[in-house]
């Protein structure tokens, strides 16, 4: 449970600090349950578009839903897109592009990966049958997070422990973890009509890409590519699943 708690205090802003104390130890595991703190910002982000949607207009609740993780994540995930896209945008080799992802400016890259990442993301969710809305919400959150978290078995850290802003390097899963974040990626899947499980190999082609592409410029990963790989896997299932929708209508 520490180590589960330790997931929920490392990617919120929520008060679960004052719960429990957690060893120092079990931040270097938390990308290994990073799947189950898409319950819970999954989770709130299904209770608000569904709450929303009973009385004003699905765009609108479409806008909340991803505005409420926004507040509840402090944008953690978000901020490593920006830098992905500076990094990756803008530098010319490993070294360069690691100055500009540490670099806490936002340039030019940033601003218009963000603003491409939520205008298409807008449009997808608003295209989906809103009766299937809330449990795409909650299951995209949690199985994209589970499939990004393979990055550690994949790649090695990019940077030196002293280097990294979050000042953690992550350790990489056992088996126990691995079978962990499977339960918390995959059980949520019951939710989620049938029809879209046709869509759940996307995100994971789209993850070894990223992947491929990170061990070709950096040699590595950073928590930075952690979150960018995460929203961007997340946004093709998205992708996927807006499709398959479109089809079976």
């Amino acid at each position: 449970m520490n180590q589960i708690l330790a997931a929920f205090i490392f990617f919120t802003r929520l008060p679960f600090w004052k719960i429990k104390s957690v060893p120092d130890e079990c931040f270097k595991h938390v990308v290994s349950y990073w799947s189950f703190s898409g319950w819970l910002t999954g989770g709130i982000m299904a209770i608000c578009f569904w709450g929303i949607s009973q009385i004003l207009p699905v765009p609108i609740a479409v806008i909340a839903a991803l505005t409420v993780r926004l507040l509840i994540t402090g944008a953690l995930h978000e901020d490593g897109l920006a830098d992905f896209f500076d990094g990756f945008g803008g530098g010319r080799d490993r070294e360069s592009t690691l100055r500009i992802m540490k670099d806490s400016h936002i340039g030019t890259y940033g601003v218009l990966g963000l603003i491409i990442y939520y205008l298409l993301g807008y449009q997808l969710l608003s295209s989906i049958n809103p009766s299937y809305t809330p449990f795409i919400l909650l299951c995209c959150d949690s199985f994209c997070k589970f499939v990004c978290s393979h990055i550690l078995w994949l790649l090695p850290y990019a940077r030196k422990e002293e280097e990294s802003k979050a000042k953690v390097i992550y350790s990489r899963q056992n088996y126990k973890e691995e079978t962990a974040s499977a339960i918390g990626g995959l059980l949520p899947l019951v939710f989620m009509s049938h029809s879209f499980f046709i869509t759940l190999p996307v995100p994971i082609l789209v993850f070894i890409y990223i992947q491929h592409l990170l061990r070709k410029r950096l040699g590595g990963y950073t928590g930075d590519c952690c979150g960018a790989s995460f929203l961007i896997c997340e946004l093709s299932m998205w992708f996927s699943i807006a499709i398959v929708s479109g089809l079976i209508r």
